[in-house]
């Protein structure tokens, strides 16, 4: 590892790729030094060459920096965030990226919270269907 790092540059040490995965959208961000993200045990945050690392973010903001970098933020519904060989994936629906903390705030109240909303209902619908598919097929097996 020492050979390796005498020919590396001083910021390919420090920094990890990030890769933004949804059906809609794929980007990828060189030069990562911070993430910062949140799941059901609460917020962490990852630099480079951390150990691998899988976790599930919850609905809300996560934010990271490119070097020395202003932060940047990501609006998610959730996300799979997946951590191995110096490259992090985050895997969801769908995102939003920016630099302004009141707009990407902003977005997320609106956007992200009406889709959210869209997503429940539709698996509400779900759970309504699936109970009278179950009774209908009580009630078959009661006539028989």
């Amino acid at each position: 590892m020492l050979y390796a790092r005498e020919h590396e540059p001083d910021d390919a040490v420090n920094t990890f790729e990030m890769a933004l995965r949804s059906p809609i959208a794929e980007e990828t961000v060189t030069g990562v030094s911070d993430f910062i993200g949140e799941d059901a045990t609460g917020s962490f945050g990852l630099r480079a060459r951390h150990e691998a690392f899988m976790t599930v973010l919850v609905f809300g903001l996560a934010r990271f920096r490119v070097g020395e970098g202003a932060w940047e933020y990501l609006a998610l519904p959730g996300a799979l965030l997946h951590f191995s060989d110096n490259r992090l994936w985050l895997t969801t629906r769908r995102y939003q990226r920016d630099t302004d903390y009141e707009r990407i705030t902003a977005a997320l109240s609106s956007t992200l919270v009406a889709e959210e909303e869209r997503m429940q209902a539709g698996r509400e619908s779900l759970r309504r269907l699936e109970e009278a598919m179950l009774r209908r097929l009580w009630e078959m097996g009661r006539g028989r």
